[in-house]
């Protein structure tokens, strides 16, 4: 495949999902913000389109005309596909996982959670980045759909928890804008954990994604426990379920490497 310019991006929303929750906000969100990437098959009246933004991926078309060299720009990315794509990125990649997700709307009135004493919530700021940088590695995905730190701290989708010394205990950010959902994603530092410090900065980014005329959703691995329970205390409820896949490295590279 391809990759495009963004000047051809109006003619191929009509292929993604949109309007709903989960990845339909990815294509949406990429429209809106420029951040992210655009592939098809050929510039011109494309049989196969896909967006891919902080690595997921949702790819549609007709899968019967590429072929596993074709895909080898989405590996090591989580991929949305419908089954017809399954022989194409199982012939790809050296590895395809499935990953069985769900997806969650605010449905129901959140429970209350009290801020801790010498703890402020408030909406990040771009003089928040050093703060984000200091998170680490392991909150370089949360960053990763604003095009990192700088990106999310000037967003104004994002809310944290921070101490008086100006340290981020937590995050909870709009992680894709769609039109009409918007997906929230958390972290809590490692050892902040425990304290309901996530809760109070979902319950302050839902209340702005309602503000803007938007539906909060959320969207979690069936096996994640903790963001399950997360999502239901602040009211998220189960709308559905899906399998997206973990694609590995490309299976050509794999075999001319043994």
């Amino acid at each position: 495949m391809i990759e495009l310019d963004v000047r051809q991006l109006p003619s191929l929303a009509d292929w993604l999902p949109a309007d709903g929750p989960g990845p339909a906000t990815v294509g949406e969100h990429v429209l809106t913000t420029g951040i992210g990437r655009w592939w098809a098959d050929r510039a011109d009246q494309p049989r196969i389109v896909a967006v891919s933004c902080a690595d997921h991926v949702v790819l549609r078309g007709a899968p019967d005309t590429l072929g596993p060299e074709d895909v080898a720009s989405l590996a090591n990315s989580r991929i949305d596909a419908p089954a017809r794509f399954l022989p194409l990125l199982g012939a790809a990649f050296d590895r395809l996982t499935p990953w069985e997700r769900m997806v969650w709307t605010l449905q129901a009135v959140p429970q209350p959670c009290p801020v801790p004493r010498g703890v402020t919530v408030r909406r990040l700021e771009p003089p928040d980045v050093d703060a984000l940088h200091a998170l680490g590695a392991d909150a370089a995905w949360i960053q990763a759909s604003w095009g990192g730190a700088p990106g999310l701290a000037a967003s104004g989708h994002g809310w944290a928890s921070v101490d008086r010394g100006g340290q981020v205990l937590a995050i909870a950010c709009t992680y894709f804008r769609g039109t009409c959902y918007e997906d929230v994603a958390v972290f809590t530092a490692p050892d902040q954990r425990h304290h309901r410090l996530a809760l109070t900065c979902v319950n302050a980014l839902v209340s702005d994604i309602i503000a803007r005329g938007h539906i909060p959703s959320w969207n979690c691995s069936v096996l994640n426990h903790a963001s399950r329970l997360l999502a239901w205390t602040a009211g998220f409820r189960l709308v559905r379920e899906y399998v997206h896949y973990t694609a590995g490295s490309p299976a050509q590279r794999s075999r001319l490497a043994a």
